[in-house]
């Protein structure tokens, strides 16, 4: 008997033929033999961007259409590149070309576009993974028990969870963005803070009760039903339903878990101590600097929470969004039903949009009474909402009821009294770290009464002013330790710089006070604001030079490198070290730039550029008039306009300007050029009227 069939016959053959194939490289369901393998280069047939684009304005010219066929768009392999790219440049910090992919990567990208068309995606599968991150190491040899159940326990995701949540979000962003409510400001493009802080200027003027809610709870834990429910009523694609749908019931570790964890991982650091310090590898992302982190500490409570639901991640946002915009319809609906004009009334006479009330002009009339108009707006940033009533208090109690019903009723949510707090203007609302209060005026009014006499009276007016928190600032600042007290605050010297240069230092601190004097833009008391901001910072960073340098005070300190520090300080025991102009000039030291915002002349006031009522953000505006333009009546209408006005089109000037400078010369173009001076006001005629 032959070797080979008596090793046939042996009774653990089995077990063998298992060590063997747990041995071989995996290889995908999907493959086939290298002969009729395809070049996965050859797939790249389209521009992702592209076809973003056009799905971008189908959505827009069509907004209630509804997407039965979300497939179609998983099957194309541009897209999953583009989705790879944005991720590998998430974490990374650098974005890949298309064109250096190599030929594995896209093969792995083409068996998890299979393996999710098929339906047989798993999330937070980190043992059977399709394709790796950047920064993870293929496994070579074989797992030890510890380290597979730290894989298995690790808070990180898979990276081709991310990679199929990013073409999730590319393909249903542009599906739900144009039936969004223009009331939502957050987690949509175009759409930021600033805009919450510039439409409350402009639109909630006059009001006089405040409704400030907070449904953030919606943000921790969510019905998986609302959220399906309402996908559903715009996408009818059931591969791409499920998939969303195993996302969200996927099994989330436990905050015992994670508190069990945190406990080992101090336990083991001060096993360990502070013996070795980590270092980065090459295409390891990098820390963020010390400024951002700043910045980020002072993040306003309304935006310090973002959704993230089982594992879906980056997509929760949307989602949220998705079942939150059912709450800014319902509002819409009740701004309507609400509204009650009245002609006597100064403001809002006639309509709700009709635009007469502008909210830079004094309102002499009381915000409520029996002969007063009667309105409501609302406004929504994430998990908070401010609603402004122009009525009585018995309005704004009805109105907190009826939200609190509504979203016991859809979201499932049981919110008390607490959650949505009634407030009057003059007690000032905080929202975004900004302050709505009203400040009242005494303008001087001067008419012309009987008989041509000029008369001058003290009136009584009130604006509406939207103002930076200055306690609020000061409880962040003490959240960093960098400032102690409440009432007279006391600077603190910046530790967390201390073995950084004067010139590193300074252009850190820089760059946070250029951001901070960003975000409030739009405060009235912005030069107040950032003031104390610089004065905070400035003081910080004198002490902690004169900790470092060994000087005794901060006016030392002040003396030696000015009033903005931007003088080079040095110790007095380094006499021997070459004069800082020298190491400048040789390229071995950075030039030291001073603290902005030393004087408050320097720093910039508020920005008060009028909001329009209806705005719409530039990328919407963009795809509405390309919309119109492939309209052929659209079109009709400009051309027959443009006749009427006699101005000739761009094609037919061009022609003519080409004709004469090769019949008559230059001479003569240039006279018909001067002549004509009236066709650029004509043109802008044409293009107003349109």
């Amino acid at each position: 008997m032959l070797l080979r069939t008596k090793f046939k016959h042996l009774p653990c053959t089995k077990s063998i033929r298992y060590i063997s194939h747990l041995s071989r490289k995996p290889r995908h369901r999907n493959s086939i033999p290298l002969s009729q393998q395809q070049d996965p280069h050859a797939l790249l047939k389209e521009d992702p961007v592209e076809i973003l684009s056009n799905l971008w304005i189908k959505t827009f010219s069509q907004p209630q259409n509804l997407f039965t066929n979300i497939t179609g768009f998983l099957s194309k392999l541009d897209l999953w590149v583009l989705a790879y790219q944005r991720t590998y440049a998430h974490f990374t910090g650098s974005f890949p070309p298309r064109n250096a992919l190599h030929s594995h990567v896209l093969s792995d990208l083409s068996s998890l576009r299979n393996t999710v068309i098929h339906g047989k995606f798993l999330w937070n599968a980190k043992t059977h993974q399709l394709i790796r991150g950047p920064n993870e190491k293929p496994i070579t040899e074989q797992l030890s028990r510890r380290q597979l159940h730290n894989i298995l326990t690790s808070k990180t995701p898979p990276f081709q969870d991310t990679v199929v949540q990013q073409v999730l979000l590319m393909i249903l962003e542009p599906i739900f963005e144009p039936r969004f409510s223009s009331k939502s400001h957050a987690f949509r493009p175009g759409r930021n803070p600033h805009t919450v802080v510039r439409t409350i200027r402009s639109n909630f003027a006059g009001y006089l009760w405040f409704l400030k809610g907070d449904i953030s709870e919606v943000f921790d834990d969510v019905d998986v039903n609302v959220v399906m429910g309402s996908l559903e009523k715009a996408v009818k694609d059931k591969k791409v339903l499920n998939l969303i749908k195993s996302g969200l019931r996927a099994p989330v570790r436990s905050r015992l878990g994670e508190e069990e964890d945190e406990e080992e991982k101090n336990s083991k650091k001060r096993k360990q101590g502070r013996t070795k310090k980590r270092t980065l590898n090459e295409n390891d992302r990098k820390p963020d600097p010390y400024w951002l982190r700043t910045f980020f500490d002072f993040a306003p409570q309304e935006a310090a929470k973002i959704p993230n639901y089982g594992c879906c991640g980056i997509l929760s946002p949307l989602l949220a969004n998705v079942f939150l915009s059912e709450l800014d319809h319902m509002m819409e609906q009740k701004i309507v039903e609400f509204f009650r004009p009245c002609e006597r009334d100064a403001i809002w006479k006639y309509s709700m949009d009709d635009g007469c009330h502008n909210p830079a002009w004094p309102e002499f009339v009381p915000s409520s009474g029996k002969e007063k108009t009667r309105k409501m707006d609302f406004i929504r940033f994430g998990g908070h909402f401010l609603v402004g009533i122009r009525g009585p208090r018995q309005d704004a109690v009805e109105m907190r009821k009826e939200i609190i019903e509504f979203c016991e009723r859809i979201f499932g949510v049981r919110l008390d009294n607490s959650k949505i707090e009634v407030e009057h203007i003059s007690r000032g609302i905080q929202f975004l770290d900004h302050i709505i209060c009203r400040r009242v005026i005494y303008p001087t009014l001067r008419y012309t009464a009987s008989g041509g006499n000029i008369v001058s009276e003290k009136g009584i007016g009130t604006l509406l002013s939207v103002a930076a928190s200055l306690q609020q600032c000061i409880r962040q600042f003490r959240k960093l330790k960098l400032v102690k007290g409440d009432r007279d605050p006391e600077p603190l010297p910046c530790t967390p710089m201390l073995y950084s240069g004067q010139a590193h230092t300074n252009s850190q601190m820089n760059k946070f006070l250029e951001t901070m004097a960003e975000w409030f833009r739009y405060a009235d008391n912005r030069r107040k604001v950032v003031g104390f901001c610089a004065y905070v910072v400035r003081s910080s960073l004198a002490k902690l030079y004169a900790a470092r340098y060994r000087l005794k005070s901060r006016a030392k300190v002040y003396k030696i490198a000015s009033r903005d520090l931007s003088r080079p300080l040095r110790e007095h025991t380094n006499n021997s070290a070459p004069e800082y102009s020298d190491l400048l000039r040789m390229g071995l030291v950075d030039a030291i730039e001073g603290v902005q915002f030393s004087r408050t002349s320097s720093i910039p006031s508020c920005d008060y550029t009028p909001f329009p009522r209806n705005w719409i953000p530039d990328h919407e505006k963009v795809l509405c008039e390309y919309i119109n333009l492939q309209d052929p009546k659209f079109f009709c209408q400009l051309h027959k306009s443009v006749k009427q006005h006699g101005i000739c089109l761009p094609q037919d000037e061009i022609s003519d300007i080409v004709w004469e400078y090769k019949t008559l010369g230059v001479r003569s173009l240039s006279q018909r050029l001067c002549g004509d001076k009236g066709m650029e006001n004509a043109s802008q005629e044409v293009m107003a009227a349109s």
